[in-house]
C-alpha cells in the first residue's frame, strides 16, 4: 500500500524546509489546523494520521508492529523518506512528541529541530522519576477503557482536555477518540500510557523545544522538566495555557513559542 494514501498525508505551503505535524492519542491531523497554517508561507507542511487514527486505512494496523512506539515511528521515517525529508522540523503532541524522540535517534538527518508539546517520556512514577500516575492508576484508566470506549472518551476528554469554562474544546475532543476505532484505541492507550522512552531522550541531537503547560493532568511539570533536562540540546517553556492540547485551547501562545525557538539564533 502506498505509504502516503496509509497515513493519510497531505502537503501544503511553500517553504523549502519541511514541518511535519504529529497529532497524540485519539486525535488526527485535524488538531493541526490552528497551528499549521501560521508556518505555511516559510515552510513545506506535512499532515498525516498515524495508522489506525483518522483518515488512514484502518486495514493497514498491525497488532505486532504498532506493539510499541517504533511502529509509529518507522511510519513516520519512512513518510519522510518517500517525500525527500532532510534537517526538517518535526512538531510532536503527547506520545508522539517521543515517537519524534525516537525518529531523531534512529534516523537524524531527517530532523534538526523537535517541538514536543506536552511530552512524557513515561506516565508511572518510578522511584525518584514522577510521572504524574502510579501503576495502578494507569491501569485502572486502561481497564476503563477496555471496558467503555464511549464511556472512557466522554469521562476523560474533558479532563485531558482541561479548560472546564471552554466546554466547546472538551467536547471536540470527546468527538475525536469516540471517532476512533475502539479495538485500535485500546491497544494505542496500552502502548502510550505504558511506554518508558527515557533512555532515548540523551540520545536525541536535534535541536529541541519543550512546551509544557502550566496546568497538565497528563504531563505535570515535573516531567517537562525531566524531558528537557534529559534531552542535550533543549529549550523549556512553560505556558500560560492549561490542559493537555494547546494546539486547541491556545494556538496563539504555541505559534508564538515555536516561532521564537525556530526563527532564534541556533544554539
Amino acid at each position: 500500500m502506498d505509504i502516503l494514501r496509509r497515513n493519510n498525508v497531505k502537503t501544503m505551503g511553500s517553504g523549502s524546509r519541511a514541518m511535519v505535524f504529529a497529532h497524540g492519542f485519539g486525535c488526527d491531523q485535524n488538531m493541526w489546523r490552528l497551528v499549521w497554517p501560521a508556518f505555511a508561507d516559510g515552510y513545506r507542511i506535512v499532515l498525516f494520521d498515524h495508522v489506525g487514527c483518522g483518515g488512514s486505512e484502518l486495514s493497514a494496523y498491525n497488532p505486532q508492529k504498532y506493539a510499541s512506539l517504533d511502529g509509529y515511528t518507522d511510519d513516520i521515517i519512512a513518510i519522510c523518506r518517500e517525500l525527500g525529508i532532510v534537517d526538517g522540523v518535526f512538531v510532536g503532541h503527547s506520545v508522539s512528541a517521543m515517537i519524534g524522540a525516537i525518529a531523531s535517534r534512529k534516523a537524524p538527518d531527517i530532523f534538526a529541530d523537535l517541538v514536543m508539546i506536552g511530552p512524557s517520556p513515561r506516565y508511572i512514577d518510578d522511584g525518584e522519576y514522577i510521572g504524574g500516575f502510579s501503576e495502578g492508576q494507569i491501569h485502572e484508566l486502561l481497564d476503563f477503557l477496555d471496558a467503555n470506549h464511549m464511556g472512557w472518551s466522554q469521562a476523560m476528554a474533558p479532563v485531558i482536555m482541561g479548560n472546564p469554562d471552554r466546554p466547546e474544546l472538551g467536547e471536540e475532543l470527546t468527538n475525536s477518540f469516540c471517532r476512533t476505532d475502539p479495538e485500535i484505541a485500546k491497544k494505542f492507550a496500552r502502548v502510550t500510557f505504558l511506554s518508558d522512552n527515557r533512555n532515548d531522550l540523551p540520545a536525541v541531537k536535534a535541536r529541541c523545544l519543550v512546551l509544557q503547560c502550566s496546568e497538565d493532568i497528563i504531563a505535570p511539570q515535573a516531567v517537562g522538566e525531566y524531558v528537557a533536562k534529559q534531552l542535550p540540546n533543549s529549550q523549556f517553556i512553560i505556558l500560560n495555557a492549561t490542559g493537555h492540547c494547546p494546539n486547541l485551547s491556545a494556538p496563539e501562545e504555541t505559534i508564538s513559542a515555536m516561532k521564537a525557538f525556530l526563527e532564534g539564533p541556533p544554539d
